[in-house]
């Protein structure tokens, strides 16, 4: 007898036959009945929907069946009948159950009724037998999925960029020293420095902030590229939007200016929403009734209309001119915060925004500078209840200019090297972003913190499972 999952029996039930007999493997969500039968919801993870096994306890072994508790994993082998119950179309008529794996009922933590996120937070070993994040991470495998399927029909080559680098792409220093020397110990310079010229790469490492500089490096033998990988940020910051571990996809395009740039976001965002919208519509309607009444009407509104593209300077004006109060005063200069963004967002557009020519002081190295010496060809795009989800350029592909900028941030010409050849031998216009992939989770499944779309969490002071 073949094993089948529940998805499967659900929506190929004409195939596989009423009356038929199926065997299927799964942890118990519930039971209930009286003297006489037994009603096991089973859910083996393959959808949200659970599958009723009826059991007349005539037929079994009471004591394995005082076993069967929400929690436990056990086989059942029986006849696929049509239900009379609600909710459910098809039920099994348990013949025989198999005890796999017991729960105790005394300290199984997920009995039924509700529990809050900060509760399931505690323990990320057993929360994905939730529902909730039963649907958060189909719908996290279904975006990484469709991200690859997006950029092979367009002919982009994916990269796998380091995880271990000597490179700060943002240069902002809030990096993950990676190191295999004694920290009580290590060995020293004349000068009483770490001599990291021993350590296992000979220098100073750390893990990746970001793979875009050796994704531009790609881009300028292959033309178009993108990375997925994870990425790291020891920034110590407790927000709902920030994790010391996510993942990233970013992708770079040779002879890409800022609005190639800013259509191929525009883009991808909507195709990632649709195949949401498409393949996974039993998961967003669970999360939609049982915790964000409006996730599916704002995931569709997205589709309807262009994003609207406007300039950080008119973005200054609208909310200088919005008599708003701003935990965070607005004035040209300074960088924008998640309450400005979603103000734009929420309040005076009412749709997605895309902002552009940011002043160069608040931006990195690598972006190319106006004309104007100001600003830079930068694009952020803006979404409801999350803020900034892509931050992208065009890349700054003059050499002398992209040396200045080094010298002017202060940072290490010799670290960069390889990445300022590029622009030495062979130079082109080229453009890249990049997109959170755990802010885009957030959009897509409704949830509010940046915690509950990743399997486990890496937080400042956590690090479980």
């Amino acid at each position: 007898m073949a094993k089948l999952r529940i998805y499967n029996i659900l929506k190929e039930t004409d195939t596989i036959g009423i009356g038929n007999q199926v065997k299927i493997q799964g942890w118990v969500r519930t039971r209930r009945g009286n003297n006489a039968v037994a009603f096991i919801a089973l859910n083996d993870g393959s959808c949200i929907h659970n599958l009723q096994v009826v059991a007349d306890l005539n037929h079994f072994d009471e004591a394995i069946l005082k076993k069967v508790t929400t929690g436990a994993c056990i086989e059942v082998n029986g006849k696929l009948v049509e239900s009379m119950g609600k909710g459910q179309t098809v039920e099994i008529q348990a013949e025989q159950i198999k005890l796999l794996g017991e729960a105790d009922p005394e300290k199984y933590p997920l009995q039924k009724k509700g529990h809050s996120m900060e509760f399931l937070r505690e323990i990320p070993h057993l929360r994905p037998r939730t529902n909730y994040f039963g649907c958060v991470l189909r719908l996290r495998h279904a975006m990484a999925m469709a991200i690859h399927t997006y950029f092979n029909e367009k002919r982009f080559v994916y990269i796998h960029t380091p995880v271990i680098t000597g490179a700060d792409c943002e240069g902002a220093g809030e990096m993950f020293q990676v190191t295999t020397l004694d920290m009580h110990n290590p060995p020293r310079t004349p000068e009483g420095c770490v001599d990291y010229h021993r350590d296992f790469f000979g220098k100073f490492t750390s893990l990746t902030v970001s793979g875009q500089l050796n994704g531009e490096m790609c881009a300028m033998a292959l033309g178009n590229i993108y990375t997925f990988g994870p990425t790291f940020r020891a920034e110590n910051s407790n927000t709902p939007r920030h994790l010391a571990e996510f993942w990233m996809i970013e992708p770079e395009m040779a002879f890409y200016d800022i609005n190639d740039n800013m259509d191929l976001a525009e883009d991808l965002i909507k195709y990632l929403i649709r195949y949401a919208l498409d393949h996974n519509s039993d998961d967003l309607q669970f999360l939609n009734d049982m915790f964000d009444k409006e996730l599916l009407q704002r995931l569709k509104s997205v589709l309807s209309d262009a994003f609207v593209r406007l300039s950080y300077t008119e973005a200054i004006e609208i909310l200088m001119q919005s008599k708003q109060k701003f935990e965070f005063p607005v004035s040209w200069g300074v960088d924008l915060q998640s309450e400005h963004e979603r103000y734009l967002v929420e309040k005076h557009f009412l749709k997605p925004v895309i902002l552009t020519d940011y002043p160069k002081t608040i931006k990195a190295f690598y972006m190319k500078q106006n004309d104007d010496g100001k600003t830079v060809r930068a694009m952020d795009i803006l979404f409801p209840k999350i803020g900034e989800i892509i931050g992208g350029s065009e890349r700054e592909s003059d050499l002398k200019k992209l040396e200045a900028f080094i010298e002017e941030r202060q940072m290490d010409k010799e670290v960069l090297h390889y990445y300022i050849d590029t622009r030495r031998f062979g130079t082109a216009p080229h453009s890249g972003f990049g997109l959170g992939f755990e802010r885009l989770m957030l959009f897509i499944t409704g949830m509010a913190n940046v915690r509950d779309v990743i399997p486990f969490p890496r937080t400042p002071q956590n690090a479980e499972c």
